[in-house]
């Protein structure tokens, strides 16, 4: 049956890729032994049902360990992209959020409060003045010193403030 392998093969590769039909060649010839005992004239045609029950086999077997989307980690590992940000740009955000939050706490208490209700609480001017018993204007004034304060902070001098604690 050797003489026939190459045969088999070729009418394989009609149905699956080269490397597929060569190993389901493969697993034909192992099952073909068990039948070792028939006339050589019946194994040709038994090869071929063999043949087409194994690609069948190996196509339930696939489908239901969802083969086609399988990623092998031996090819292109490297490549795999990947949803987290890379650890330099998780250090540099991480540093930035540190900073921001050290110059939130360096505002004067009034203004930090009045920030954080806007920025955090995403209360509207009109509320963070009800809620704090101030008018619309010294919330917007608040605002604009805590954004300027922060702006000069985060860039690292003084700025002339002197207010700044």
């Amino acid at each position: 049956m050797r003489e026939h392998r190459p045969l088999l093969v070729a009418f394989l590769r009609r149905r699956v890729s080269d490397d597929d039909a060569q190993d389901v060649a493969q697993e034909t010839m192992v099952r073909l032994m068990r039948y070792g005992d028939q006339p050589v004239e019946a194994l040709r045609p038994l090869m071929y049902r063999i043949g087409l029950n194994a690609l069948a086999d190996r196509g339930r077997r696939d489908a239901s360990r969802l083969a086609h989307a399988h990623v092998s980690l031996e090819d292109d590992v490297l490549a795999l992209p990947s949803a987290e940000p890379a650890q330099d740009e998780r250090v540099a955000h991480q540093q930035a959020l540190v900073a921001v939050r050290a110059a939130v706490l360096r505002l004067p208490p009034r203004c930090r409060e009045v920030y954080l209700l806007n920025r955090i609480e995403d209360m509207s001017y009109t509320e963070i003045a009800r809620h704090c018993g101030i008018s619309v204007k010294a919330v917007e004034k608040h605002i604009g010193k805590a954004l300027s304060l922060l702006r000069v902070h985060l860039r690292g001098d003084n700025g002339g403030h002197t207010d700044w604690p």
